[in-house]
């Protein structure tokens, strides 16, 4: 037997026990005649005291950093005890030892404050997964995974497995490929999701079905994407829109009770994709901060239903507006008093390339009630007040405001928004707040191909009162000038994104399960009828032999991981991630494969290249 206990459970209740403990060497420390080490294993640390009469083995046999340790002893009480572990009371009394294994000695400190660069760690990843701090991430991976089965199997879902080796059939993000030896010259993909599987399977009768599933897609990268993640894959069968809501509310309250201990009991709120980018710049909005963007003038079509405020702001001849396509008003609350050094720290926050703005206007909402700005010049005190009052201002505020093109302006509020938020500390990560975004558009207008694409996926349904007016109506453009005129510009999709502090953490929709629609959805995004069978022939005909009403949603598992633990990144809440790169520089993954393997596949190689 190599342990009777691990090095995390021994407490005063066990002093005089006789114990075998095994585990790594964190620490050796020698004190004259006495050595203390302290022995990590995944359940914790224990310390263990080498008395004089272990001198001469000691010497004879070294001890060092992560070398793998068996001991004998017994338990006693330590006189000098350590507040700070769970086993700080007690110490192993070592009468006997033996080195399991030697350890070189390792790149970086083994410690949760290490010295070790992020591409050293991933280079030496298994030594990084002994640090707590990362058997702690993926603990809390273990434990989100384990509540979202539970739930699921409480509410009848099925935990079926689908294939990993499909048809490619590219719409959005690039395909992995596989060659296929057998099949000269064809390949297999890699599942960007299973979605035609899962809605294969509602048609086959098994009315809730999921899946944590591996998917994979070959796209750029950064900090919360990888080109292989994990999702929480979920369908049902003869449901409504709010039937999925309410399911997925309360797997989501779930995970945070047995996770965080925290009892989400608030009725999450909801708003339309439309409401979102009003009032946030971005459909996926962070609402533990109460800053709302002021629309001060905006392209007619981009919120039709939404009334400007422009006379606010006309008739100053201030060409900065006058020119602008888009004005956008934020008020920082408590931020009168930034001096002019502050304020060109933040005009130069904008300018920066990947915010994309020319300038920074501001209005100073002092505390006695006047106004200060930037653009006294074409704005007087009365003027300046109305546009405070229109920003929901009060004495003491900060008004930031920008001017530009639309896209780039509102995106531009918004990440000025979150930065300030950051600033004054309103986005804490230990504060949650749900968000449920709906009513997307279905479409968006390609330029360049003259042609709808799917905003979601082509597998989502129109709202019901729009199915009829979707099917009756050509998807051709004729006019492209005039693609706003278009009745397909104005449909919404029956989807829904679940938004956790600024992060989507799952999206999904009522699916498409009429062949007569489904076709006129790929006829839209540009597919002819030859082209539909070639890539979804299996579909149409299975929407052919009773299909019932379904939907779904996937949760974005590593990234809601990396959000319930405190963490920006999704590589800190996987085993064996990828660097931003999309390299595994621990096996130097992607690599070459030998002319021997071209030639079973019946690849050409191109030595030249």
């Amino acid at each position: 037997m190599y342990r009777t206990h691990t090095c995390g459970e021994l407490r005063l209740t066990d002093v005089k026990t006789t114990v075998t403990l095994a585990g790594w060497v964190q620490t050796v420390r020698k004190f004259g005649s006495i050595t203390f080490v302290d022995l990590r294993d995944r359940y914790g640390i224990t310390q263990l005291l080498f008395s004089e009469a272990l001198n001469g083995e000691l010497d004879a046999n070294p001890l060092g950093r992560e070398f793998v340790l068996q001991v004998n002893g017994s338990v006693n009480e330590r006189s000098s005890k350590n507040a700070n572990i769970p086993t700080g009371d007690i110490e192993i009394n070592v009468v006997s030892f033996k080195i399991l294994n030697k350890s070189a000695v390792p790149p970086f400190s083994i410690q949760d404050d290490t010295d070790g660069g992020d591409e050293l760690r991933m280079k030496y990843r298994f030594l990084d997964l002994r640090r707590n701090i990362v058997k702690k991430n993926l603990e809390l991976r273990y434990a989100v995974g384990r509540s979202a089965r539970n739930y699921l199997h409480e509410n009848n879902f099925l935990d079926i497995e689908t294939p990993f080796l499909i048809k490619s059939t590219p719409e959005g993000a690039r395909d992995f490929v596989v060659p296929s030896r057998m099949n000269s010259g064809q390949f297999y993909a890699l599942p960007q999701s299973p979605q035609t599987f899962k809605q294969l399977l509602m048609v086959s009768g098994y009315d809730r079905y999921y899946q944590i599933v591996k998917c994979f897609r070959d796209e750029d990268l950064r900090a919360d994407r990888q080109p292989e993640f994990t999702q929480i894959d979920c369908e049902m069968c003869f449901v409504e829109q709010e039937d999925i809501l309410q399911t997925f509310e309360g797997l989501v309250k779930r995970i945070f009770k047995d996770v965080k201990n925290i009892d989400y009991s608030e009725t999450i709120q909801r708003m339309t994709w439309e409401e979102a980018m009003w009032n946030y710049g971005n459909d996926k909005p962070d609402i533990r901060f109460d800053i709302a963007i002021c629309n001060l003038k905006f392209p007619s079509h981009t919120f039709p239903t939404k009334e400007n405020q422009s006379a606010l702001i006309d008739g100053a001849s201030f060409g900065v507006f006058d020119d602008a396509e888009t004005v956008v008003a934020i008020a920082i609350p408590g931020c009168s008093e930034y001096t002019r050094k502050q304020t060109d720290e933040l005009t130069e926050w904008v300018k920066r390339p990947q915010i994309g703005m020319k300038g920074l206007v501001f209005i100073k909402c002092n505390a006695d009630g006047t106004f200060k700005s930037s653009v006294d010049k074409f704005y007087n005190e009365e003027k300046l007040k109305a546009i405070a009052t229109a920003a929901n201002a009060k004495a003491g505020d900060l008004i930031l405001i920008l001017a530009g093109a639309e896209e780039r302006t509102r995106k531009a509020i918004s990440d000025l928004r979150m930065y300030m938020a950051d600033k004054l500390g309103l986005r804490k990560p230990t504060d949650f707040k749900l968000l449920w975004v709906l009513d997307f558009p279905l479409f968006e207008y390609d330029e360049e191909g003259n042609r709808w694409v799917a905003r979601h996926h082509p597998f989502t349904s129109p709202k019901p009162t729009q199915i009829a007016e979707m099917i009756n109506n050509n998807p051709v453009i004729e006019n492209a000038a005039e693609y706003l005129k278009h009745p397909y510009a104005n449909i919404k999709a029956n989807a829904y994104d679940m938004v956790l502090n600024g992060n989507e953490i799952g999206g999904g929709s009522i699916r498409i399960f009429q062949r007569e629609l489904q076709e006129k959805m790929f006829a839209a995004l540009g597919m002819d009828a030859a082209e539909q069978q070639h890539k979804f022939g299996f579909l149409l005909g299975a929407f052919e032999y009773g299909a019932p009403p379904h939907g779904g949603i996937a949760f974005g598992f590593d990234r809601l991981c990396s959000i319930l633990g405190g963490s920006e990144s999704i590589r800190d809440f996987i085993a064996f991630p990828k660097n931003n790169s999309g390299r595994d520089v621990m096996i130097d993954a992607p690599s070459t494969i030998d002319a021997k393997q071209f030639e079973e596949l019946q690849i050409k190689l191109d030595l030249k290249a």
